[in-house]
């Protein structure tokens, strides 16, 4: 049986909870999870990496068990949260990794990558977006809306998002047998960012995630010159992050593997074995 360890580290202040598995001299696999999940949803996949890989599962501030102060004490940017997540690997020693990204956990690796590119050995996406193929327009119309004017208007429609009933959504739609997931998924979330100011702190980053549709030629540009090892493992089901986000990836990346599954958002609820199966295979390969 792999042993996870469950530690805390203070990072710029910021108290940071991760999750550490496998061999410490392993090649090292960083996951970084989305809205409004934690390292709660590697709770199943890191121990079937671990006998090989050394793996680390951070909670983004603000998410999880890691520190949420409120907006007034953490200026919430997706440039904060690659900031802190950057200096947790220096504390670590980790000097190469590979990353699995999904959703927000995309944006903090792709700056990760383009920061220190010599750090990245390999690139695991699970509906972790990077072009604007991959945003279904009717799921981010009223987000363009508020970025657009932040006004009581717009604030509704997105603030609904930290609604028990949006997050189930996003756990459920797309999946084929919904009895699958487990309900501790999307409730364990909605406890987290229910808790007091932390609504302004997702509101704060629903706002500041127009800052990574305007890198995308950034990020693309990044693909091209490394040529990085990626895998595009994808809930095809998806209703935020659609599947020509996925294939997108070939445009910059030529060879790299693109599987899309009869699944949707958090594709580790309902088909773990298949995402294990592609990442061990992939990793195997390249590392």
């Amino acid at each position: 049986m792999v042993s996870v360890h469950h530690r805390t580290a203070v990072v710029g202040g910021q108290s940071v909870f991760y999750r550490e598995a496998g061999p410490g001299d392993g090649p090292v696999v960083v996951l970084l999870h989305g809205f409004p999940a934690s390292s709660h949803m590697f709770r199943e996949l890191i121990p079937l990496l671990a006998d090989r890989y050394h793996v680390i599962a951070p909670d983004l501030v603000g998410f999880g068990q890691s520190g949420a102060p409120v907006v007034e004490e953490f200026e919430y940017s997706f440039d904060a949260l690659a900031e802190v997540v950057d200096g947790l690997l220096d504390q670590l020693g980790v000097e190469r990794a590979a990353l699995y990204v999904q959703d927000y956990g995309a944006p903090v690796g792709w700056r990760l990558a383009v920061r220190r590119p010599e750090r990245i050995t390999a690139i695991v996406t699970q509906n972790g977006n990077a072009y604007e193929e991959g945003l279904v327009p009717e799921f981010w119309a009223p987000v363009r809306a508020y970025w657009a004017d932040p006004s009581p208007e717009t604030d509704g429609p997105v603030r609904a998002a930290l609604s028990l009933d949006a997050i189930r959504w996003q756990y459920t739609h797309g999946v084929p047998d919904v009895s699958l997931v487990s309900p501790d998924s999307w409730t364990h979330d909605h406890e987290r960012v229910s808790r007091p100011g932390n609504d302004e702190v997702q509101m704060r980053l629903f706002l500041d995630y127009r800052t990574n549709v305007e890198l995308y030629p950034k990020f693309h540009e990044y693909f091209r010159t490394s040529q990085v090892p990626l895998l595009a493992v994808w809930g095809r089901n998806d209703e935020i992050f659609g599947p020509e986000g996925a294939r997108a990836f070939l445009r910059d990346l030529p060879e790299a593997e693109v599987h899309l599954v009869n699944g949707g958002h958090f594709l580790l609820e309902s088909h773990l074995d298949v995402v294990a199966g592609y990442m061990r295979g992939f990793l195997g390969r390249v590392l």
